[in-house]
């Protein structure tokens, strides 16, 4: 029998809102020689992206806050934010579930397991990435539907690696399982939680620097790019993190509403190494 006591990265049972926020770092802890090299990459390219926005809102760091009335494109600089960092979290999502899944089962994948392109359906999950940020654009420009847009996408990447949902019955399959219960308010609090310790650490580790003069952050270029590279240091571990608080939540919400822990106490010791039940709608 899989390990199913307290520790396990993922028990056999429906968790508490605590028990879920620890499930998610333990298994960001067992897989994080994947998950953060990859959320480095996303996080750069993410602060490379946002530049030139920053620049034509005139963005100052290093909270990138405009006060130079130019409040429309400073708008539309957070909207592209937020659909950028729901891509992220959906492409990390996918070896983030495909690990939950794993440790739902009583294994731990390696590296090569988890980098392999076989059965990860990285196709669907990179064709969804643009519809995600598309929609995330959507609501974040329109403000609190921000709020519930985040709130009903965490289940895509779960939804395509897990239950082999194809193209957009995905991104159905993830509202529908955010609609049960607490998973939307589940995602949200922990969006918040690590954005709340993401402005404390970007902004500590950028004035810790200033404070020891070791550049000169007078400088406008320097600035930015410590800047820059202080948040995505940042979001490096954030990011990976939220993964693996959705891919552990939708596993959270099948066993709640759908009894997969009882499917799998049922399934013979074979079938359930050969990986998770199909899920039932």
């Amino acid at each position: 029998m899989p390990d199913v006591g307290p520790t396990a990265v993922l028990p056999r049972r429906p968790l508490t809102v605590g028990e879920l926020l620890d499930s998610a770092v333990l298994l960001l802890r067992a897989q994080g020689r994947v998950l953060v090299p990859l959320a480095v990459l996303l996080a750069a390219g993410e602060q490379l992206l946002l530049l030139p926005l920053r620049r034509l809102a005139d963005a100052v760091p290093p909270v990138w806050w405009s006060d130079s009335g130019a409040f429309p494109l400073w708008w539309l600089l957070l909207a592209v934010g937020a659909a950028s960092e729901a891509v992220i979290v959906l492409l990390l999502g996918n070896p983030a579930a495909r690990a939950a899944g794993a440790a739902l089962l009583g294994r731990r994948v390696g590296v090569g397991e988890l980098l392999r392109p076989a059965g990860a359906r990285w196709g669907v999950t990179l064709l969804l990435a643009p519809v995600v940020g598309l929609l995330m654009l959507i609501a974040a420009l329109l403000g609190p539907a921000w709020l519930v847009g985040y709130g009903l996408l965490g289940s895509v990447a779960a939804a395509v690696v897990l239950d082999r949902r194809p193209g957009a019955s995905a991104v159905v399959r993830a509202a529908r399982i955010a609609m049960r219960g607490r998973v939307a308010a589940v995602r949200v609090l922990g969006y918040l939680g690590w954005w709340v310790l993401r402005v404390g650490l970007a902004l500590g580790l950028f004035f810790g620097v200033d404070s020891l003069h070791l550049i000169d952050l007078t400088d406008p270029t320097v600035r930015v790019a410590a800047t820059m590279l202080a948040w995505a240091a940042v979001n490096s571990v954030a990011y990976p993190a939220l993964a693996c608080l959705d891919a552990v939540v939708h596993l959270d919400t099948r066993m709640r509403t759908e009894g997969l822990d009882i499917q799998l106490a049922r399934t013979p010791a074979g079938l359930v190494a050969a990986g998770l039940p199909a899920a039932d709608r």
